[in-house]
């Protein structure tokens, strides 16, 4: 939980035990993870307090949402040490079988230019497909 409390902290959010609990939960995850998954692994908080301490995080570049077509958003946490940017960011694959989303973050996402007039502030770069588990069954 330090590193939850101290990732807080250099992002100018206070520690509140339910944010270190939401933000610790995150971190243990290895995969995006959705508030119906949080709110599973956390007994002791309710849904409208993960919710609200997930919007904060959003908020201060602490996690990034991105949507998989599962009707659900998922949070992970941010790598970047000052901000969650563009260049932080990574592809992720959803399976169609097993509805899971997978990181892949070694596989940066792909610079796009776009008109001098928009700032893009996030990307969401999802490959759909089967993963290997679901293929070799």
């Amino acid at each position: 939980m330090k590193e939850a409390e101290e990732i807080l902290q250099r992002k100018g959010v206070k520690p509140t035990p339910n944010r270190i609990i939401v933000l610790d939960a995150l971190i243990k995850t290895e995969h995006p993870t959705n508030i119906s998954e949080l709110e599973s692994i956390i007994k002791t908080i309710d849904k409208s307090s993960i919710f609200r301490a997930l919007n904060l995080f959003l908020e201060y570049g602490i996690v990034h949402g991105l949507e998989d077509g599962s009707g659900s958003p998922k949070y992970e946490v941010c790598k970047g040490k000052e901000c969650c940017s563009i260049a932080d960011m990574h592809v992720h694959f959803y399976c169609e079988e097993c509805h899971s989303t997978f990181c892949f973050p070694s596989t940066h996402i792909p610079k796009v230019e776009v008109p001098a007039e928009f700032t893009p502030r996030s990307v969401n770069y999802m490959i759909k497909g089967i993963c290997p588990e679901c293929k070799n069954k």
